[in-house]
């Protein structure tokens, strides 16, 4: 519910709106990125409550969106689900999510008195920040996804990041709708513990169940007794139809039927995002008529199995940054390339900020089975003899393929399409630093 803003935080909150939009403005014409996070840490430092006055104003309620894969894709289908019901919507699309990206997208939803031009927000939150974020923001609805290992030199393993959900979630009303997928055990134990309103989405398809669980998994012992959990079946990494054959503890009761929902882009992992912003949608009270219709004319967000045509030939963007994502990507691409021979395929490791300085997880990643497809791996980036000898270890003799080392990401990026057969789409897997660099070069647009 909306509160009434006294008159000296209104003044705080203009003078920061005044300021961030001026900063923006200049950031933006010197061509310096999308202003998306320096405006919020100066209106922040204008009005430290800023985050939490502007989340105060939305009278349809806040979405928090936390999980390690997903944000983005999952946000954005939310955003298209409720602007079809024709709610105005304030949300941070530029995947800045940290405190300061959250403050930017609020105020480039506010007016320059301060009132917040928006129905309802949507924000994906960093996994780290949310325990942060939750003291200043009283959401309606927290939207858990997934929990894997990411950059293992922020935030450590997955049980501590639930143990500090469960901390900061423990003080929110019990009117608090908690989303969370069943298919993931630590997510399902989290349940289990919270006080409040817990509703559950999954797969419900043993045809999609994967052969064999994979190197990159992550929860596969009871978080509730330490013992190895039962899976009648794993769709990804830990994620599956689970039991632990010895305190009882089991998936949860899934609250809608996913095989009465459509598949959005391409990838199983996106049947998973289609679910959680549906199953969302239809907490707040969207019809499902309406649900469907967004899901069936939803575009891909940024990165994210985007498709572009660049010198006459498809490219696609498949955003991979860590070795579930990374497996998931190369499980999709050969699907997709199954019956075409050499297909070509561009990879680009970095170990910015935003990446992780820590690539050992790309020893854990399946890279034999992109290996095994034959033709073209040309790889680039920051650690680029890093990846290329991961590869290396990848060849086959069976099943031989041709690496290409491009330091020069702009000269792999030439050479990948050089070497991408007429007809078929050259798939670009970047981690998230490499994705904005990929997209500058191919589309002229930069993100941050």
């Amino acid at each position: 519910m909306a509160i009434k803003i006294q008159w000296a935080d209104r003044l705080r909150l203009s003078l920061a709106v005044l300021a961030a939009n001026t900063i923006a403005a200049m950031v933006r014409v010197l061509r310096l990125g999308a202003a998306s996070v320096l405006p919020g840490t100066i209106a922040s430092r204008i009005h430290p409550r800023a985050l939490a006055l502007l989340a105060s104003q939305a009278q349809g309620g806040v979405v928090l969106i936390v999980g390690t894969n997903g944000k983005t894709t999952t946000s954005a289908l939310l955003k298209t689900i409720l602007e079809r019901q024709e709610w105005r919507v304030a949300h941070n699309a530029a995947g800045a999510n940290l405190e300061n990206g959250l403050i930017t997208a609020l105020l480039a939803n506010t007016s320059f008195t301060g009132k917040l031009n928006a129905d309802s927000i949507i924000l994906e939150v960093d996994e780290n920040v949310l325990p942060k974020v939750l003291p200043q923001i009283q959401p309606q609805y927290i939207l858990a996804l997934n929990l894997f290992r990411d950059q293992l030199d922020r935030y450590g393993e997955v049980d501590i990041i639930s143990q500090r959900w469960q901390k900061a979630i423990a003080p929110l009303p019990a009117a608090t709708t908690i989303i969370l997928n069943a298919d993931d055990p630590t997510l399902g134990y989290l349940g289990q513990k919270l006080t409040q309103k817990v509703v559950f989405f999954g797969l419900n398809e043993p045809e999609n169940y994967l052969d064999e669980i994979p190197h990159a998994v992550d929860s596969i012992y009871c978080p509730s007794c330490g013992h190895p959990l039962t899976y009648q079946g794993v769709y990804l990494s830990h994620l599956g139809d689970f039991h632990c054959p010895s305190c009882g503890f089991k998936r949860g009761d899934l609250a809608v039927n996913s095989s009465e929902w459509p598949q959005i882009l391409i990838g199983l992992y996106n049947k998973y995002n289609t679910l959680a912003a549906g199953l969302t949608a239809l907490e707040m009270g969207i019809a499902k008529p309406i649900i469907l219709e967004a899901i069936k004319n939803f575009q891909a967000a940024f990165g994210r199995a985007e498709e572009l045509e660049v010198a006459g030939k498809k490219v696609r963007i498949m955003l991979a940054k860590n070795p579930v994502g990374m497996n998931e990507t190369i499980r999709t691409v050969n699907e997709i390339n199954r019956d075409r021979p050499s297909p070509t395929t561009l990879m680009i490791l970095n170990d910015r900020t935003p990446d992780g300085t820590d690539v050992s997880w790309i020893w854990d990643v399946d890279t034999e089975k992109l290996a095994a497809k034959g033709g073209t791996i040309v790889v680039s980036g920051d650690r680029v003899y890093d990846l290329a000898l991961r590869l290396n270890y990848s060849q086959q003799p069976e099943h031989p393929f041709q690496l290409i080392v491009k330091e020069e990401l702009s000269e792999a990026i030439a050479t990948a399409l050089e070497y991408t057969p007429p007809g078929q789409t050259l798939h670009i897997l970047p981690t998230y630093s490499a994705m904005l660099e990929v997209r500058g070069l191919l589309s002229g647009r930069q993100i941050l």
